[in-house]
Protein backbone atom coordinates (compact mmCIF):
# COMPACT_ATOMS: atom_id res chain seq x y z
CA UNK A 1 0.00 0.00 0.00
CA UNK A 2 0.99 3.58 -0.30
CA UNK A 3 0.54 6.92 1.24
CA UNK A 4 1.17 10.36 0.06
CA UNK A 5 2.25 12.73 2.52
CA UNK A 6 2.09 16.80 2.10
CA UNK A 7 4.36 16.77 4.99
CA UNK A 8 5.81 15.75 8.62
CA UNK A 9 6.56 18.21 11.21
CA UNK A 10 6.92 18.43 14.82
CA UNK A 11 5.93 22.27 15.90
CA UNK A 12 3.16 23.28 18.88
CA UNK A 13 -0.49 22.58 18.54
CA UNK A 14 -2.20 25.69 18.07
CA UNK A 15 -5.75 24.21 18.20
CA UNK A 16 -8.37 22.72 20.08
CA UNK A 17 -8.31 21.21 23.62
CA UNK A 18 -4.65 20.56 23.55
CA UNK A 19 -3.17 23.58 22.32
CA UNK A 20 0.47 24.51 23.30
CA UNK A 21 1.46 20.49 23.35
CA UNK A 22 4.51 19.19 21.60
CA UNK A 23 3.20 17.06 18.48
CA UNK A 24 4.33 15.86 15.38
CA UNK A 25 1.83 16.63 12.72
CA UNK A 26 1.61 13.94 10.17
CA UNK A 27 -0.23 15.84 7.15
CA UNK A 28 -1.86 13.94 4.26
CA UNK A 29 -2.52 15.22 1.13
CA UNK A 30 -5.95 15.46 -0.14
CA UNK A 31 -9.41 16.76 0.60
CA UNK A 32 -12.20 17.19 -1.68
CA UNK A 33 -13.84 20.17 -0.24
CA UNK A 34 -14.33 23.52 -0.27
CA UNK A 35 -14.16 25.75 3.34
CA UNK A 36 -13.57 29.29 1.95
CA UNK A 37 -11.27 29.52 5.06
CA UNK A 38 -8.89 26.87 4.51
CA UNK A 39 -5.59 27.54 5.22
CA UNK A 40 -3.63 24.26 4.05
CA UNK A 41 -4.85 25.10 0.20
CA UNK A 42 -1.64 23.68 -1.18
CA UNK A 43 -2.38 20.14 0.63
CA UNK A 44 -5.76 19.88 -1.05
CA UNK A 45 -4.71 18.69 -4.29
CA UNK A 46 -4.66 14.50 -4.00
CA UNK A 47 -1.57 14.51 -6.02
CA UNK A 48 0.16 16.77 -3.75
CA UNK A 49 3.08 16.07 -1.64
CA UNK A 50 4.89 12.87 -1.88
CA UNK A 51 4.01 9.19 -2.43
CA UNK A 52 5.58 6.88 0.15
CA UNK A 53 5.60 3.02 1.02
CA UNK A 54 3.57 2.50 4.26
CA UNK A 55 7.44 1.31 5.15
CA UNK A 56 8.78 4.08 4.43
CA UNK A 57 6.15 6.57 5.32
CA UNK A 58 7.04 4.95 9.16
CA UNK A 59 10.32 5.41 8.38
CA UNK A 60 9.96 9.19 7.79
CA UNK A 61 7.60 9.52 11.06
CA UNK A 62 10.16 7.57 12.91
CA UNK A 63 13.08 9.85 12.36
CA UNK A 64 10.66 12.51 12.56
CA UNK A 65 9.68 12.39 16.38
CA UNK A 66 11.39 14.22 18.92
CA UNK A 67 12.09 13.35 22.13
CA UNK A 68 9.26 14.47 24.65
CA UNK A 69 6.28 14.26 21.76
CA UNK A 70 3.22 14.27 23.16
CA UNK A 71 1.30 13.19 20.49
CA UNK A 72 1.48 12.57 16.75
CA UNK A 73 -1.54 14.27 14.89
CA UNK A 74 -3.04 12.70 11.94
CA UNK A 75 -4.49 16.02 10.19
CA UNK A 76 -4.40 17.41 5.90
CA UNK A 77 -5.83 17.86 3.60
CA UNK A 78 -8.94 15.51 5.52
CA UNK A 79 -6.84 11.95 6.69
CA UNK A 80 -10.33 10.14 6.52
CA UNK A 81 -9.21 10.49 2.03
CA UNK A 82 -6.65 7.88 3.06
CA UNK A 83 -8.33 5.92 5.89
CA UNK A 84 -6.39 3.02 4.97
CA UNK A 85 -2.96 3.94 5.00
CA UNK A 86 -3.95 6.28 8.00
CA UNK A 87 -5.29 2.97 10.07
CA UNK A 88 -1.37 1.63 9.16
CA UNK A 89 0.20 4.41 10.35
CA UNK A 90 -1.85 5.19 13.62
CA UNK A 91 -1.45 1.63 14.15
CA UNK A 92 2.40 2.25 14.22
CA UNK A 93 2.63 5.34 16.67
CA UNK A 94 0.24 3.35 18.86
CA UNK A 95 2.69 0.47 19.17
CA UNK A 96 5.06 3.36 19.99
CA UNK A 97 3.11 3.70 23.21
CA UNK A 98 2.62 7.62 21.54
CA UNK A 99 -1.38 8.61 21.76
CA UNK A 100 -2.74 9.01 17.93
CA UNK A 101 -5.24 11.89 17.38
CA UNK A 102 -7.26 12.35 14.38
CA UNK A 103 -7.98 15.95 12.97
CA UNK A 104 -10.88 15.76 10.54
CA UNK A 105 -14.33 16.80 8.92
CA UNK A 106 -15.59 13.06 9.48
CA UNK A 107 -17.37 13.30 6.04
CA UNK A 108 -17.99 9.23 6.01
CA UNK A 109 -18.75 6.88 8.86
CA UNK A 110 -17.43 3.56 7.21
CA UNK A 111 -14.23 5.37 6.97
CA UNK A 112 -14.09 6.73 10.05
CA UNK A 113 -14.70 3.36 11.85
CA UNK A 114 -11.89 1.64 10.33
CA UNK A 115 -9.46 4.45 11.67
CA UNK A 116 -10.72 4.77 14.87
CA UNK A 117 -9.23 1.40 16.65
CA UNK A 118 -5.83 3.49 16.27
CA UNK A 119 -7.23 6.86 17.12
CA UNK A 120 -6.74 7.47 20.86
CA UNK A 121 -7.90 11.64 20.66
CA UNK A 122 -10.75 12.47 17.85
CA UNK A 123 -11.65 16.13 17.04
CA UNK A 124 -14.78 16.02 15.36
CA UNK A 125 -15.37 18.66 13.24
CA UNK A 126 -18.94 20.57 12.11
CA UNK A 127 -19.00 22.22 9.37
CA UNK A 128 -21.37 25.39 9.16
CA UNK A 129 -23.32 25.82 6.03
CA UNK A 130 -21.46 28.96 5.18
CA UNK A 131 -18.27 27.52 5.08
CA UNK A 132 -18.66 26.28 1.79
CA UNK A 133 -17.54 23.17 2.61
CA UNK A 134 -20.17 21.34 -0.02
CA UNK A 135 -22.85 22.82 -1.59
CA UNK A 136 -26.56 23.15 -0.18
CA UNK A 137 -27.45 19.67 -1.44
CA UNK A 138 -24.83 17.78 0.13
CA UNK A 139 -24.59 19.36 3.44
CA UNK A 140 -27.07 18.05 5.26
CA UNK A 141 -26.16 14.32 4.16
CA UNK A 142 -22.27 14.80 5.17
CA UNK A 143 -23.45 16.50 8.48
CA UNK A 144 -25.18 13.18 9.13
CA UNK A 145 -21.83 11.37 8.95
CA UNK A 146 -20.07 14.41 11.09
CA UNK A 147 -22.96 13.18 13.48
CA UNK A 148 -22.37 9.62 13.18
CA UNK A 149 -18.65 9.63 13.39
CA UNK A 150 -18.96 11.65 17.14
CA UNK A 151 -21.58 9.23 17.93
CA UNK A 152 -19.07 6.21 17.38
CA UNK A 153 -16.26 7.67 18.88
CA UNK A 154 -17.92 8.30 22.37
CA UNK A 155 -19.46 5.02 22.11
CA UNK A 156 -15.88 3.48 21.88
CA UNK A 157 -14.76 6.40 24.43
CA UNK A 158 -11.96 8.05 22.74
CA UNK A 159 -11.36 11.19 23.80
CA UNK A 160 -13.76 13.25 22.01
CA UNK A 161 -14.45 17.17 21.28
CA UNK A 162 -16.38 19.18 18.83
CA UNK A 163 -14.60 22.12 17.10
CA UNK A 164 -16.90 24.61 14.56
CA UNK A 165 -15.11 27.10 13.21
CA UNK A 166 -17.21 30.25 12.88
CA UNK A 167 -16.75 33.59 10.79
CA UNK A 168 -18.40 36.92 10.03
CA UNK A 169 -20.72 34.98 7.71
CA UNK A 170 -21.91 32.27 10.14
CA UNK A 171 -25.62 33.37 10.50
CA UNK A 172 -26.72 32.41 14.51
CA UNK A 173 -29.82 30.55 13.83
CA UNK A 174 -27.81 28.32 11.75
CA UNK A 175 -25.40 27.85 14.46
CA UNK A 176 -27.87 27.57 17.40
CA UNK A 177 -29.75 24.33 14.94
CA UNK A 178 -26.44 23.02 14.46
CA UNK A 179 -25.62 22.91 18.07
CA UNK A 180 -29.32 21.44 19.06
CA UNK A 181 -28.58 18.76 16.46
CA UNK A 182 -25.67 18.08 18.44
CA UNK A 183 -26.48 17.62 21.76
CA UNK A 184 -29.65 16.23 20.79
CA UNK A 185 -27.73 13.04 19.86
CA UNK A 186 -25.08 12.87 22.51
CA UNK A 187 -25.17 13.86 26.48
CA UNK A 188 -22.50 16.83 27.38
CA UNK A 189 -20.56 14.44 29.68
CA UNK A 190 -19.69 12.39 26.36
CA UNK A 191 -17.46 14.69 24.89
CA UNK A 192 -14.14 16.31 26.48
CA UNK A 193 -14.40 19.76 24.85
CA UNK A 194 -16.63 22.10 22.46
CA UNK A 195 -14.19 24.76 21.03
CA UNK A 196 -15.72 27.26 18.56
CA UNK A 197 -12.68 28.49 16.13
CA UNK A 198 -12.83 31.89 14.83
CA UNK A 199 -11.38 32.21 11.28
CA UNK A 200 -8.21 34.40 11.48
CA UNK A 201 -7.43 36.84 8.43
CA UNK A 202 -10.44 36.11 6.49
CA UNK A 203 -14.20 37.08 7.13
CA UNK A 204 -13.08 37.43 10.98
CA UNK A 205 -15.86 37.20 13.20
CA UNK A 206 -16.84 40.43 15.55
CA UNK A 207 -16.51 39.77 19.29
CA UNK A 208 -19.85 40.39 19.88
CA UNK A 209 -20.78 37.29 17.32
CA UNK A 210 -18.38 35.48 19.34
CA UNK A 211 -20.10 36.13 22.38
CA UNK A 212 -23.57 35.37 20.80
CA UNK A 213 -22.62 32.49 19.38
CA UNK A 214 -21.08 30.86 22.87
CA UNK A 215 -24.12 31.49 25.03
CA UNK A 216 -26.00 29.61 22.29
CA UNK A 217 -24.24 26.48 23.34
CA UNK A 218 -22.72 27.47 27.02
CA UNK A 219 -26.25 26.31 27.97
CA UNK A 220 -25.48 22.60 27.01
CA UNK A 221 -21.60 22.88 27.48
CA UNK A 222 -20.31 24.89 30.07
CA UNK A 223 -16.70 24.57 29.46
CA UNK A 224 -17.45 25.86 26.02
CA UNK A 225 -13.88 28.06 25.20
CA UNK A 226 -13.56 30.08 22.08
CA UNK A 227 -9.56 29.45 20.91
CA UNK A 228 -8.29 31.05 17.69
CA UNK A 229 -5.36 29.25 16.39
CA UNK A 230 -2.68 30.54 18.65
CA UNK A 231 -0.08 28.69 16.96
CA UNK A 232 -0.25 31.77 14.09
CA UNK A 233 0.36 34.46 17.07
CA UNK A 234 3.96 32.52 17.33
CA UNK A 235 4.63 32.29 13.83
CA UNK A 236 4.53 27.78 14.38
CA UNK A 237 3.64 26.54 11.31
Amino acid sequence: MKVRLFEVFTSVEGEGILYGTKTLFVRLAGCPFTCFYCDTKESLPLDSGTEYTIEDANHLIDSSLKSQTYKVNFTGGDPLIQHEAVALLAKHIQDKKIPTYLESSCFDIDRFNHVLPFIDIVKIEFKTEDSDFVDINHYERLIGHTMKCLESSVREKKISYIKIVVSSKTRPDQFQKLVKKIFDAIHKDDIDGFIIQPTYGVSEPSLDLLLELYDMVYPHYVDVKVVPQLHKFIGAP
